[in-house]
């Protein structure tokens, strides 16, 4: 008897042994992740001390004193719903009134695609979830599709589409040398690609760029899409944030609208309602008729069910409660429009204030282009010099967030970017 029990120890041991050696090794080949290079920026720009430092890296909005901001229409709506919340679920596809809301943002407050049912909406998880879950759909339901992404984009793209294992290819978009756009190579990668591809558009405030096609070329890429059978999907995180006005932020998609395109589009208002942290959008797939769009909504739903189930419901109530809201609807136009001319301003004053030190090179490009990001031209060298030796922390490809430059630091800004410029 005391031999079995001596035996059984042993043989417990010798598994714990084991047991133990593969549990500490199943995670020994995990390596760590490499860092983002937007949300490093910040990283390294907390790190710093220098009471000199600017942070133009993050695309997230401040008023002139460098200040996050949280709109008065945010605020009114939060006082409405504080006393009349509950923390009950969503559906699956999320706030009813907020997707209907924001569906008229869209195609249009009188749109007939709207009374006529023909589009499939969910609420997601602000941009970011409205591109995955279409590119999972996409990837499902067109599994031998791939996606064509503009050369440059919001790095995230390409994330979101690799990893729902869409294979991806890219069409010209911007042109280096004039800083604008690469209008005839655009054209001719849609031309070329094959029948029935998908073509990702931004539909304003193009990230990181600034730079938009006109409305004529926006009616000519409509056209050579149409013609080829593609599918455009837009991604609108921009609207009003861009120009100021919802209505012509929109252009783009109307114009699609017009033409006959069946689209796609994914909404965001972290951006235009300062809900970064709510993460709250839509995302909407234009249908031939109704029956098509229940199918599609359906199948959209399920994509999220094993996702995150369904989407969260405090941000969805602030953008509902303030579109639906004539009074606080009017108050965010403003206060959108104050935020969009804030970022006008400030291109207007740091090209100004290159032009005053006499950089012998052209600063028009800052005032061409719009939104959010200036694609300042600068090289990665001269990145590297504005943070080493001036504190300006800003992406190594260029790209300025204008929502960093304040009436405090533009003169600052502008000298430094001279300083490794000339």
């Amino acid at each position: 008897m005391a031999i079995r029990r001596a035996m059984s120890g042993r043989i417990m041991d010798r598994t714990a042994v084991v047991g133990a050696r593969y549990m500490s090794s199943w995670w020994r080949s995990v390596q760590p992740a490499p860092k983002d290079p937007i949300l490093g920026v910040t990283e390294a720009f907390l790190a710093d001390q220098s009471p000199d430092k600017v942070n133009v890296g993050v695309g997230a909005y401040r008023d002139d004193n460098g200040k996050p901001v949280v709109l008065e229409c945010v605020r009114e709506a939060e006082r409405r719903i504080a006393g009349n919340l509950n923390m009950e679920y969503l559906p699956m596809g999320g706030s009813v009134k907020m997707v209907e809301e924001t569906l008229k943002l869209a195609y249009g407050e009188n749109s007939e695609l709207i009374k006529e049912k023909r589009i499939a909406a969910v609420q997601a998880l602000s941009g970011t979830g409205a591109c995955r879950l279409f590119a999972d759909f996409q990837k499902r339901f067109c599994p031998d599709s791939q996606i064509y992404i503009p050369v440059p984009t919001w790095a995230n793209h390409h994330n979101i589409w690799r990893d729902a294992q869409v294979p991806q290819k890219t069409y010209h978009y911007y042109h280096p040398e004039s800083k604008g756009l690469d209008f005839a190579a655009m054209i001719d990668d849609i031309k070329n690609a094959p029948n029935g591809s998908f073509f990702l558009l931004h539909a304003c405030a193009h990230n990181p760029t600034g730079v938009d096609p006109s409305e004529e070329q926006w009616r000519e890429i409509s056209h050579h899409i149409k013609a080829k059978g593609h599918f455009a999907f837009f991604d609108m995180a921009y609207q009003g944030f861009a120009s100021g006005d919802p209505e012509k932020d929109a252009n783009a998609i109307r114009i699609f609208l017009e033409d006959g395109h069946h689209i796609g589009i994914a909404q965001s208002y972290a951006k235009n309602m300062g809900l970064y942290g709510q993460r709250v959008g839509c995302l909407s797939v234009l249908c031939e008729d109704e029956k098509q769009a229940v199918a599609v909504k359906s199948q959209l739903q399920q994509l999220a069910r094993p996702m995150y189930s369904n989407p969260p419901v405090h941000g969805a109530l602030i953008v509902s409660t303030i579109l639906s809201d004539p009074d606080l609807k009017k108050q965010w136009l403003k206060e959108v429009k104050v935020m969009a001319d804030r970022i006008i301003g400030m291109r207007t004053a740091l090209r100004g204030n290159l032009e005053k030190l006499g950089s012998p090179l052209s600063w028009q490009h800052i005032t061409n282009q719009i939104g959010m990001f200036c694609y300042s031209g600068l090289t990665p060298e001269q990145v590297d010099r504005l943070t080493n030796e001036f504190h300006i922390y800003m992406t190594r490809n260029g790209r300025i967030s204008m929502a960093g430059v304040t009436t405090g630091n533009v003169k600052y800004l502008a000298n430094a970017i001279h300083e490794v410029t000339k």
